[in-house]
């Protein structure tokens, strides 16, 4: 264990989750904890309700395509969405450093306002605090989300229905929220803006379980991006995952971005993205349904859970060879959420 919080404690890869399974859950340990999902699930009185907490420091605040109330809206009900919950209310609790410009506040909270009626939920409680200038960077919000949950769903986000046979989808082009980030924090200028990929998801899912898709399992693919999300589910579930590497949906610009800064697209940050888990008979069914989606339009198939490897996640490469797809290790590009 290191003995001080490193950047990459925040990355989400490995170092988050040693840093998550050495300290809060060792501690924090109980049952609906330790299923590790995006949000835990709980029987209130018979009612199977989804709770999750999530919060934002991204930097800068406003960034192309959103701002860090709208990712903040997003992201916490992707996270119920995935649980196969239905966003029903949030929360949202300010941390303000003193001298903060009370019109970029006044835009954030509208920004939050309008992708909450967007996503169809409500922020129903909150808190504000002020820290002296220099305490903290401009604004940090926390939020948390409940949603409820059919039972027949309660399998989803443990990842204990996933099977051999089953195919992996993802709903569109990966990457474009990171490199939005380091485009707007570097004053970067592309000949075609990369615009954040930032937005609710619970409709687009909603569609698909409606339609009795088998949905074995769902993540968003934030921070650690689609690399780190698929080596978790192989190490959770000790099933093998086979990647075909060039049906990654990643734009060229994104590519080409990656090359010039070191990055490998594989593990960038996302927030409007998930991964399925779908049973063989559904996939076709489910990838006409998110190619009607606006969210969905650019989904594809990028692979197939095995028996083989089990624990492990095996990328094909265009020619033939297959390479190890592991947890990322450090931090590309901190404070992207």
């Amino acid at each position: 264990m290191d003995k001080t919080i490193l950047l990459g404690h925040g990355s989400g890869g490995v170092m988050t989750s040693d840093l998550i399974s050495n300290v809060f859950v060792r501690h924090f340990n109980n049952t609906l904890l330790r299923v590790m999902g995006d949000s835990a699930l709980a029987d209130a009185d018979g009612t199977l309700i989804a709770f999750t907490t999530d919060s934002f420091v991204v930097d800068p605040i406003f960034f192309p395509g959103g701002d860090i109330g709208k990712l903040a809206v997003c992201g916490t009900v992707n996270d119920l969405a995935v649980a196969g919950a239905r966003p029903l209310y949030l929360s949202s609790a300010f941390i303000l450093e003193e001298g903060f410009p009370i019109a970029d506040l006044e835009r954030i909270v509208v920004s939050m306002a309008d992708a909450a009626r967007e996503a169809g939920v409500e922020i129903i409680t909150g808190d504000t605090k002020v820290v002296k200038k220099g305490q903290c960077d401009k604004v940090f919000i926390n939020t948390a989300g409940i949603g409820t949950v059919e039972k027949k769903y309660a399998g989803i986000s443990s990842g204990a229905l996933i099977s051999e046979g089953d195919q992996l989808l993802v709903n569109g082009f990966l990457g474009d929220h990171e490199i939005a980030i380091l485009s707007a924090r570097e004053d970067l200028q592309f000949e075609t803006p990369v615009i954040s990929d930032v937005s609710s998801l619970n409709g687009l899912i909603g569609q698909m379980l409606d339609a009795g898709i088998e949905v074995k399992f769902m993540r968003d693919i934030t921070r650690g991006g689609i690399a780190t999300i698929l080596a978790e589910i192989a190490a959770s579930v000790n099933k093998g995952l086979l990647i075909d590497e060039q049906s990654i949906p990643v734009r060229e610009q994104i590519n080409g971005i990656c090359e010039i800064y070191g990055f490998n697209p594989h593990y960038l940050a996302n927030e409007g993205k998930v991964i399925m888990v779908v049973s063989p008979g559904s996939a076709d069914r489910a990838l006409e349904i998110m190619h009607g989606h606006s969210l969905g339009k650019d989904a594809c198939r990028i692979g197939t859970v095995t028996a083989e490897n089990a624990g492990r996640v095996l990328l094909k490469s265009p020619y033939g060879g297959t390479r190890l797809l592991t947890k990322l290790a450090g931090e590309q590009l901190p404070r992207i959420c």
